[in-house]
């Protein structure tokens, strides 16, 4: 059984506690006990470190730090399906936390609130979670898929209601994808209902897009600019942002649309541009350390938005690798002066000297976590 906590590692605010992944990844049944506001889990590569990571994500509404299919997360030689559980901790009664997926429905995932049958996404009106992989490293690179995907993300953490705007948009959007493929060219009637249904969703969605932008802006406009360059937003929208202009566009490019078989403006066409502030540069011409810079400072401006909606539990993973020592000093500086609970993953203790004596420390081996 783990020892109780060490006073000054408890949690100072509300935060994950008695997580426990069963047949998850290749952590067959490990538990955590006695977590703190910051947890330092070291291993060595393929040691199940970033498994730990991609549980707790899994307690937040969508497909997780890795989006993988629940298929792909069952342990292998296991029963064939998994289960992860936490107890939001801090004042008053904890809140049992728990999601995973049957064998016999291994496409399906299961959500638990205190025992009860809950949707994913009433996940996010419990917690906040954020999170920091070197995947994200080609975010600035990348299609402009993957930012819509970050912008919705963080928004969710911010809003839960955003993931049932992104649920309805979708919906619409390949409904009428669907209409505007038809070999017979529907009733226009039908299509003005459903742009109808598409403009409002459209425009909600790009809403809250649009909030997130603005609030990461005036957050990062409070964070100093060194040691972390300060990235510059700015939100463009695939369409227009009014559901009356929307539907008037989506209906005026019909024509258009139906030849390319797909719909060419909305929300789905948004775009995030990031540049770096002082040099003007888009953020995909800047170097490497810039780039990441600029992800930690964003990560650290949301993280902080985010606790101030609900319990924030940030997740950085081998996020001190490539930090020169002044840049991960101020790292944890902040770290620990934030009010999220941090779960941070390294292949050894070194670089983390800076928090050794703050942070909870877990040793991952083999899929087996043990409390140092």
């Amino acid at each position: 059984m783990a020892c109780a906590a060490p006073r000054r590692y408890r949690l100072s605010g509300m935060g994950l506690d008695r997580i426990s992944l069963f047949a998850f990844r290749n952590h067959l049944a490990s538990r955590l006990d006695g977590t703190g506001h910051l947890n330092l889990l070291t291993g060595e590569n393929g040691a199940g470190k970033t498994n730990v990571l991609e549980a707790l994500s899994l307690l937040a509404p969508g497909r997780g730090l890795r989006r993988a299919a629940l298929t792909e997360m069952a342990a292998s030689g296991g029963p064939g399906g998994f289960a992860i559980s936490a107890d939001l901790a801090g004042e008053g009664e904890p809140v049992r936390l728990g999601t995973g997926v049957e064998a016999a429905q291994p496409g399906r995932r299961l959500v638990q609130v205190n025992g009860a049958a809950k949707s994913a996404i009433s996940l996010g009106e419990w917690l906040a979670i954020s999170w920091l992989t070197p995947a994200m490293d080609r975010l600035f690179a990348e299609a402009a898929g993957a930012r819509r995907r970050y912008m919705d993300r963080l928004a969710v953490a911010l809003d839960p209601v955003h993931a049932k705007r992104a649920v309805r948009y979708e919906t619409a959007l390949r409904e009428r994808n669907r209409m505007l493929s038809a070999q017979d060219e529907p009733d226009p009637r039908w299509f003005d209902a459903i742009e109808g249904q598409l403009a409002g969703a459209g425009a909600a969605l790009a809403q809250g897009r649009l909030s997130l932008i603005e609030r990461l802006t005036a957050e990062l406009a409070h964070l100093p600019d060194q040691p972390f360059a300060r990235p510059g937003l700015a939100y463009v929208p695939g369409g227009p942002l009014d559901p009356a202009a929307l539907a008037r566009a989506l209906a005026g490019n019909r024509h258009r649309d139906r030849a390319a078989q797909r719909t060419l403006i909305g929300p789905h066409r948004d775009e995030l541009e990031v540049t770096m502030a002082g040099k003007g540069e888009p953020a995909a011409q800047c170097s490497t350390g810039e780039q990441k810079a600029m992800l930690i400072a964003m990560t650290l401006a949301h993280a902080a938005l985010a606790a101030g909606e609900r319990p924030g539990v940030l997740l950085l993973d081998e996020v001190a690798a490539h930090l020169d020592p002044v840049r991960r000093a101020a790292l944890f500086e902040r770290l620990q002066d934030g009010k999220a609970q941090t779960w941070i993953t390294g292949t050894e203790t070194a670089p983390f000297e800076g928090i050794a004596g703050d942070a909870v420390n877990w040793r991952v081996t083999a899929g087996e976590v043990a409390r140092l």
